[in-house]
């Protein structure tokens, strides 16, 4: 692409990226509206709708250093100001530049006088501390304006606030302070009226958009940390770095424009933080693109310097300086910038594949820099705009997509070029074969003849040295049948002829064969399988191969000490195991040893091979129906298992009988299952088809649970079904069904937490244990089972069965406890009674009434903490039902300091507060009175209930606080005690005097100490 094509590709999609801001701008323009004049405003005339918002721009009254009484109407230093504006020349009389300071803005405005409709105001950040007033009544603040400096500011961005319209006339009164920002104060920023869906839906619109770019990119950078991590090799450092880019990115979002998360930071180190932000987004786009493009050049290092010295000057620097600081940033952009189109240009003018995807992207970028730019220089002030992050996004998507597709490509066709040579490679090894065949056979057979010819009688050397030739040569020929059998069994063109075979015949001719490699090595051949050992189904040729390949192998891999060949046997199978001392296998190598061409470790040994004997091995015993495997220990040796079918015919040598104890087991199991346990013992439902596991795992527990056996499944299901258990024992290996299906099938009926599961296995390989989790079990012990293992799983499982279930005992009494039936029932009462002799006392009653039901099943009550002045309004809207109810036999003293920063869990000061009521001075006759503390220390906030009640003795206490005994009676102050105790460390105190009254109290640490 010529570098003309270049230019006005940038061009034109810069035009483009423009003209769509400017749509954006025009589709939220505010329409033609009355502006303030001396402090007033009239829009009594104006339509307002719940899609548009209007400013309250134009000449507001200002009042500098003071803080006007809302509810008085002084004039004192009254002066006029524009909104929005700097109040610096306003501020001071002085010519002091600095924005510190405070004062008072006033609007008087009119709206629509026949309406009832609810206003909202939005106005976004200005000043750092700002207190909004509607006719003498605050309705919104953030921080806390102070006309000194007093504390540190955190929250920043818009706010909303909302108002009654009562007579089409609203006073609006705004206190503000500034001792944070040294740039500017004072209300910089347009205020917004409109109805109260207006305000809302334009605050949500923006807040919204904002999380969801900001969940876009951290979906994206999943994956993207996802091909760099898990398919490492294929995509290089840039895709770290553009994980990286959207993460930081993504945090740019949520503490930016409409701040979506607020930070506990001082304004003046969130703004630092940003910056820094700001700094890094681009530096990571610089490193980002240089590794995509794999550039070299010294100015890469020069760009990392200038970062560096930046990031440190955000530090160092003196904050209030920071406008002369930002034109070495403002450098430092314009030099990046200009690097990355120059370095783009150059890949596209090179035929790089895809650039073109990442000069859109640095476009999109500067468009939004520059944008940014001219929003904090105060050129432009238009809402949330996301295409510029959507646009990168789907650009360096776009270029990884068509990255991997290549990749995917590549890799296709060089898979499918790696086939065509392993073909190759295999009819080639097999045509060598066939031509081996008949010159070894040929060789084989004329020493063969020449051993067996008694005209030419041969000495006894020679003799030897043909039997040598022989040996020889009938290895050659496993070598070659190896190559053989490999290319027969890729083709499926590969069959058995099974008979009942002597295993011990078989592993001695093995050995016979083997002997041969033995020689210069201090190996001793141990062959432990005994005349009488029952015949295997198998091919016995193929059988010879398997223990052949696997004795020749441990030879191979053992210089001194022994290599032995033993099997035991069950019912149906019998195992074999080969075993050596030799070097051993590390888990890389065990994990590959059964694959095609490949070797344990050739540099250790010259005999060579070409990879083929255990993959031989491995495929013969499963066309036999058994398994084979490896274990081994690097440096001590290794043991290679597999097992073959039992024969179910036999020929040849009487197969011996196997004795069962099967009878007798199950009679025992019988009688130890009519042992009771305790009546408050666990309940273990123990399932496995082996008689004699069940028996061992009834000795092993039955002194401590109530068990019950299932041999089956189906039996077990059917079991669950009919009685309840506190834990399930399952074996993984059972016939019909196994462990796992049986896991998976009651995990439809009953959760986790509902029924323990503890999986019995003999294997504990990684897989094993992801497989039976993934089904759905607590909890694995692999046999043989040790004593002490078993028992402490069982132990700790069924206590979690107990704590849930009195935990659910707890949370159901808790939620019941809230809401009481005769108390909504004599409310209501109350209600009826009252409609008829007071009105309005009826109405203030359903009022309250309303609030108490709304603010206890509030959503917010799942949390773990609530503002305080929450649960204070919930309070008084139950205390003055109840007065209402009781009249003059309840009175309540609030004694609350103002303590915005607190926040307890939900529904607590409530519990005590009720029951201090209930069980407390409503039981006196006469009545009584509750006193409500709350008062703020150095370090925590102290709340306490104090009631003259019939109080408790010093039993009833103690007893109070104890869990079981209160699930009969309420629950309210264990549960309240054991939250407490559970977020802070700390719970209730309780100090009560029978016939005297009570004081609870506790501590909620604060926050900011």
């Amino acid at each position: 692409m010529s570098r003309k094509r270049i230019y006005l590709t940038i061009v034109l999609f810069f035009l483009g990226l423009t003209f769509l801001r400017i749509g954006w701008i025009n589709y939220h323009e505010i329409p033609e509206h009355p502006h303030a004049v001396k402090g007033h405003v009239d829009l009594s005339e104006w339509t307002f709708t719940d899609n548009e918002t209007i400013t309250l721009d134009g000449e507001w009254e200002f009042y500098p250093h003071e803080f006007l009484d809302p509810l008085a109407h002084q004039e004192t230093s009254k002066q006029y100001i524009t909104v929005p504006g700097n109040w610096v020349e306003d501020l001071h009389s002085t010519e002091s530049i600095a924005p510190y300071g405070y004062g008072t803005y006033r609007l008087k405005l009119k709206v629509p006088s026949d309406s009832q409709e609810v206003y909202g105001l939005r106005m976004v950040e200005g000043s750092t501390a700002s207190r909004i007033f509607v006719n003498g009544r605050e309705v919104a603040n953030q921080n806390n304006p102070v006309q000194t400096i007093d504390d540190y500011s955190t929250e920043r961005g818009p706010y909303t606030a909302l108002f009654h319209n009562e007579n089409g006339e609203v006073e609006l009164l705004i206190h503000l302070s500034n001792y944070d920002i040294p740039f500017f104060g004072g209300i910089s920023n347009s205020i917004k009226i409109g109805t109260a869906s207006a305000i809302i839906k334009e605050s949500k619109r923006s807040a919204s958009l904002q999380f969801t770019i900001c969940i876009i990119y951290l979906l994206h950078s999943l994956y993207a940390f996802y091909f760099y991590f898990i398919a490492r090799g294929k995509y290089q450092k840039e895709v770290f770095y553009y994980g990286l880019l959207l993460i930081v990115s993504g945090l740019s979002l949520l503490i930016d424009d409409d701040v979506v998360l607020q930070l506990p930071l001082p304004i003046e180190w969130t703004n630092m933080l940003l910056l820094f932000i700001f700094l890094t987004i681009l530096f990571i786009t610089i490193k980002f693109v240089q590794h995509l493009f794999e550039w070299k050049s010294s100015i890469y290092k020069m760009l990392t310097i200038f970062y560096i010295l930046l990031v440190m000057g955000i530090v160092l620097v003196p904050y209030e300086i920071y406008p002369f600081f930002g034109a070495f940033i403002g450098l430092f952009y314009i030099v990046s910038l200009y690097v990355l189109f120059r370095e783009t240009i150059k890949a596209i003018r090179s035929g790089y594949p895809d650039a073109i995807f990442i000069l859109l992207f640095i476009t999109s970028y500067t468009s939004n820099v520059i944008w940014g730019t001219a929003i904090i220089l105060g050129f432009s002030n238009i809402p949330y705009y996301p295409f510029d992050f959507i646009i990168v996004i789907l650009s360096i998507a776009l270029l990884l997509i068509l990255r991997h597709i290549r990749v995917v490509k590549m890799n296709d066709y060089q898979r499918s070029e790696l086939q065509k040579t392993s073909q190759l490679k295999d009819e080639f090894l097999a045509n060598t074969s066939h031509e081996l065949r008949n010159p070894l056979h040929g060789i084989n057979n004329i020493a063969h003849t020449m051993l067996l010819d008694e005209n030419e009688p041969l000495s006894e050397s020679n003799r030897e040295s043909l039997e040598l030739l022989l040996r020889i040569g009938k290895q050659m020929a496993f070598t070659l049948n190896d190559l053989l059998d490999s290319a027969r069994m890729t083709e499926e063109d590969f069959r058995l002829d099974k008979t009942a075979v002597n295993l011990h015949s078989a592993a001695s001719v093995s050995m016979d064969m083997v002997q041969l490699l033995v020689y210069g090595k201090d190996i001793e051949l141990i062959m432990d399988i005994p005349h009488t050992f029952p015949t295997v189904e198998g091919d016995e040729h193929r059988l010879i191969q398997i223990l052949f390949n696997l004795l020749h192998n441990a030879v191979k891999f053992t210089e001194e000490g022994t290599v032995s060949i033993s099997a035991t046997y069950t019912k149906d199978e019998a195992t074999i195991f080969v075993r050596d001392t030799g070097i051993g296998m590390d888990a890389q190598v065990k994990d590959t040893v059964f694959d095609r061409y490949k070797q344990g470790n050739p540099s250790v040994t010259s005999t060579g091979g070409v990879g083929l004997g255990l993959s031989i091995c491995k495929q013969l015993v499963e066309l036999h129906g058994g398994t084979i495997w490896a274990k081994s220990t690097p440096g001590e040796g290794s043991t290679f298992t597999f097992t073959l079918p039992i024969a179910t015919e036999v020929t040849g040598l009487e197969k011996p009988q196997i004795t069962t104890i099967k009878e007798q087991v199950v009679e025992e199991l019988t009688v130890t299952t009519k042992q009771e346990a305790s009546l408050d013992a666990s309940r273990i439902l123990i399932v496995d088809d082996d008689p004699v596991n069940l028996l061992v795992l009834q000795k092993l527990l039955q002194k401590e649970y109530s068990l019950t056996t299932a041999s089956s499944g189906k039996e077990a299901l059917e079991k669950i079904e009919a009685a309840t258990f506190d834990l399930v024992i399952v074996d993984v290996m059972m016939p019909g069904m196994s462990g796992y299906e049986l896991t998976k099938t009651v995990r439809k009926s009953y959760t986790v937490a509902e029924l323990p599961i503890l999986l019995l296995t003999a294997r504990s390989q990684p897989q094993d244990i992801i497989t039976g989790f993934i089904a759905g079990a607590n909890d694995y012990v692999s046999k043989p089972v040790d004593a002490l293992s078993l028992q402490a799983r069982v132990h700790s499982l069924t206590k979690l069965r107990e704590s849930i279930k009195d935990q659910n005992k707890m949370e159901a009494a808790w939620l019941q406890a809230q809401i009481r039936p005769h108390f909504l029932f004599n409310t209501l009462n109350t209600i009826a009674s009252l409609a008829e002799i007071d009105p309005d006392r009826m109405i203030k009653l359903q009022h309250e009434f309303g609030n108490y039901l709304r603010r206890s099943f509030a959503t917010e009550n799942v949390q773990d903490l609530v503002p305080l002045k929450d649960e204070i309004a919930l309070i008084k809207s139950y205390l003055y039902i109840e007065q209402e109810r009781f009249s003059d036999r309840l009175q309540v003293e609030w004694l609350v300091e103002e303590v915005d920063e607190c926040f307890i869990p939900p529904l607590s000061i409530q519990t005590l507060v009720e029951n201090a009521a209930v069980h407390g001075v409503l039981q006196r006759e006469e009545g009584g009175k509750i006193t409500i503390r709350i008062a703020a220390k150095t370090d925590a906030f102290e709340i306490s209930i104090e009631d003259d009640g019939i109080g408790m003795t010093e039993a009833e206490v103690q007893r109070v606080l104890v869990p079981e005994a209160a699930i009969k009676k309420g629950i309210g102050i264990p549960n309240t005690d054991r939250r407490l105790k559970k977020l802070f460390g700390k719970g209730l105190n309780i100090q009560s005097s029978k016939g005297k009254g009570t004081v609870v109290w506790f501590e909620i640490p604060n926050r900011k100490s």
